[in-house]
């Protein structure tokens, strides 16, 4: 993974259409850096363990957030956001988008906690491009 050259996440995100199925492009630490294509709903889940970055780079994405109560957070292209360890999120996106993950390798797309997964969603930590 120790790669010594630039990576060009417009190569990367052209290497595949498959919503909810990020791709790692390298690690920093014991973290991955993923790409995913966010396309219509994920499922409500929770990382009991580890925060989880977003930053859209491209299209709008919604996170649902239940923290305690239930509400949506809009970002759309440059925006970042957080979810807390422990919040359930529901991340979609009505239109597409492109969006930058952050969390510990190893991380599963649909965390520790989670409804029932759509055969559309993949469950994974990652592929390597």
């Amino acid at each position: 993974m120790g790669r010594m050259n630039p990576i060009d996440l417009n190569e990367v995100l052209a290497s595949f259409d498959a919503a909810w199925s990020p791709r790692i492009v390298t690690r920093v630490n014991d973290y991955d850096i993923r790409l995913a294509r966010f396309d219509g709903e994920h499922v409500w889940h929770v990382h009991e363990n580890t925060d989880e970055f977003f930053m859209v780079l491209d299209g709008e994405i919604e996170i649902g957030l239940r923290d305690p109560d239930e509400r949506v957070v809009t970002l759309g292209r440059g925006q970042v956001f957080v979810v807390p360890k422990g919040t359930f999120h529901k991340p979609s996106s009505k239109a597409g988008a492109s969006v930058l993950l952050v969390e510990p390798a190893g991380t599963l797309t649909v965390g520790d906690v989670h409804d029932e997964v759509p055969e559309y969603v993949d469950v994974t930590t990652g592929h390597l491009v």
